[in-house]
């Protein structure tokens, strides 16, 4: 019988995520890692489990380029982990139910989702853009937590 391979530990997926995102900052300036961190809190106030934490780390990686869909391929991650990450990541020219229809399709996803829309539209994070960013971003939002159910 041979031991199962070794997984990355949150840790080593936190430190991963704030390496490969160093330098990036959102819409509003701060520092990237801030809303990975958010996102990954929401998801464990959430009641989400330790693949779905790693995932949340994980959820713009592939997105914004900065890690490879063939590093996650390869990655020392759970295949649920990685298919929540593919499930949230948005791919070019692709409308919006059908990225919500993958995220509703895979299990967990919805969840980390659920969170990073929580955050990208804290009033508090929307306040200081200008009023025409944020009103188009609420109302992305918005119509994105409808495809998904969310209220």
């Amino acid at each position: 019988m041979t031991d199962a391979p070794r997984t990355l530990t949150l840790t080593e997926v936190e430190a991963l995520a704030r390496t490969a995102h160093e330098g990036q900052t959102d819409k509003a300036g701060r520092p990237y890692a801030e809303h990975l961190r958010a996102v990954a809190e929401g998801v464990r106030a959430r009641g989400g489990d330790a693949e779905q934490i790693a995932a949340a780390w994980l959820h713009d990686a592939v997105e914004d380029d900065v890690l490879s869909a063939h590093w996650l391929e390869e990655a020392a991650l759970s295949r649920r982990t990685k298919d929540i990450v593919l499930a949230v990541t948005k791919r070019a020219g692709e409308p919006p139910e059908a990225y919500a229809g993958r995220i509703l399709a895979t299990p967990g996803a919805l969840l980390v989702k659920e969170s990073d829309l929580a955050h990208n539209a804290d009033p508090v994070r929307l306040a200081v853009l200008d009023e025409e960013t944020r009103k188009r971003l609420t109302e992305k939002y918005a119509r994105m937590r409808a495809l998904l159910g969310l209220g």
